[in-house]
């Protein structure tokens, strides 16, 4: 696959389509925590009940996320990607319809949320195969950081968005908004011209299962930093966004107020996001490591009662941090993996990443209740500084050397003339 360089993955007409249709849906989930939040404190449910709602998607994603990454490798990830978002359109529009007629009760929000859920971890897996497909090798690090600025976009708009719009017109609107950019993603995805077969195909299912596993535990730097975003989700993204939602609410003056602090997160990440178009570091998880530092200075601030500006502006800087981190750790992986599993290997990480946000949620009132709202964020804080310096002295994290594709495009995965010895499949 050849790229016009002034362009880079530009250039690529499934690129472009598929850019399209992760901005339009990311700006409809980024109006998730702020509409969901609210609407279920409307109807006067407790710190718990918003734990639970805002969680009730993470609890399926991780029960079918290997499911879903064996799938796409034994599939067309295309058809797999679509078919989630139809799955995701038809939940949140029942969500929405249901807000806007009446006030549902609690399992009825957690019903709609299980099933977007459920198509997450059909869609996440085959999204990091899918995009080494659409995308030239020379650019794969353009072509994520291009992902991760839609991502990141549709949290700074969403977040500001839903917050205007649950003031004005209420909760549901926001909810449906996010049922049409499901549905406008899927009409992208169904423009794609690429499919993928793979030779695991013929293989059993466990069969599958194990060939992932294998490549994902013979990685020290895969399940090192999989351990410790698994801690994470308890520990600190939870209580952000349950506790930083009730502080909100009480001190710094409501929805439209937690909406910009996370919309200032959004725009952190992007601007850290176009950094990295232009830089390119020999050590990528180091370089990503150093940056999840900034991650604790908002909890610190929220724990501290600071005004909404310092939040907000800690917020930001959190933002830079994740902003940085994400497109280097999906190009690491989608270069240093064989292709034929890397779906399931990224099965296995959103699994391991995701396993104790769940908890997380459900238990983020429990936490509040045992140290207070400020101890359970400055636990958060302390923990995310502790387990990333240990991850940042783990020898192959540091040592780990960026894949440089030569310019006629080799497969991720593939040995590049000049490499280093260890080479990706380290």
């Amino acid at each position: 696959m050849k790229t016009d360089r002034r362009l880079g993955p530009l250039s690529s007409r499934d690129f472009r389509l598929f850019l399209v249709g992760r901005l339009t849906s990311f700006i409809g989930t980024g109006m998730l925590p702020v509409a969901l939040a609210f609407a279920v404190l409307a109807r006067h449910g407790s710190t718990s009940d918003v734990g639970y709602v805002l969680g009730a998607d993470t609890l399926p994603l991780v029960l079918f996320l290997l499911v879903g990454g064996a799938a796409a490798d034994r599939l067309n990830r295309r058809v797999v990607m679509l078919s989630a978002d139809v799955m995701r359109a038809l939940a949140q529009g029942v969500m929405a319809a249901w807000i806007l007629v009446g006030h549902p009760p609690l399992w009825g929000f957690l019903a709609t949320q299980a099933l977007v859920g459920t198509g997450n971890a059909f869609f996440t897996p085959a999204m990091t195969g899918l995009i080494p497909e659409v995308a030239p090798a020379e650019s794969l690090q353009q072509a994520n950081v291009l992902n991760s600025m839609a991502e990141w976009s549709g949290r700074l708009f969403g977040p500001a968005l839903a917050g205007v719009i649950v003031a004005t017109a209420g909760p549901g609107w926001a909810v449906g908004a996010d049922a049409f950019t499901y549905l406008l993603s899927a009409i992208c995805l169904a423009g794609l011209r690429v499919g993928w077969s793979g030779t695991a195909a013929t293989e059993p299912f466990l069969a599958q299962m194990r060939t992932g596993w294998r490549a994902f535990r013979s990685r020290t730097w895969l399940w090192s930093i999989v351990a410790q975003f698994s801690s994470y989700g308890f520990f600190v993204f939870a209580p952000f966004f349950v506790l930083g939602a009730v502080v909100a609410k009480q001190s710094l003056g409501g929805a439209a107020a937690w909406g910009t602090v996370l919309a200032l997160q959004g725009l952190g990440s992007v601007l850290g996001s176009m950094v990295m178009l232009r830089v390119r570091p020999r050590r990528p998880l180091l370089v990503a490591e150093v940056g999840l530092f900034g991650f604790a200075l908002p909890l610190v601030a929220l724990a501290a009662g600071a005004p909404l500006a310092v939040v907000a502006s800690t917020a930001f800087v959190s933002g830079a941090s994740i902003g940085v981190f994400g497109p280097l750790w999906d190009t690491t992986m989608q270069s240093q993996l064989p292709p034929e599993v890397l779906s399931r290997a990224s099965a296995y990480d959103w699994f391991g990443s995701m396993v104790f946000l769940p908890l997380g949620f459900a238990f983020a009132g429990t936490l509040a209740r045992v140290l207070g709202i400020d101890g359970a964020l400055y636990l958060g804080a302390g923990w995310l500084v502790a387990t990333t310096a240990v991850v940042v002295c783990l020898p192959g994290v540091t040592s780990l050397v960026a894949v440089v594709p030569s310019p006629s495009g080799p497969a991720p995965g593939e040995r590049t003339a000049g490499e280093n010895a260890s080479g990706p499949w380290v």
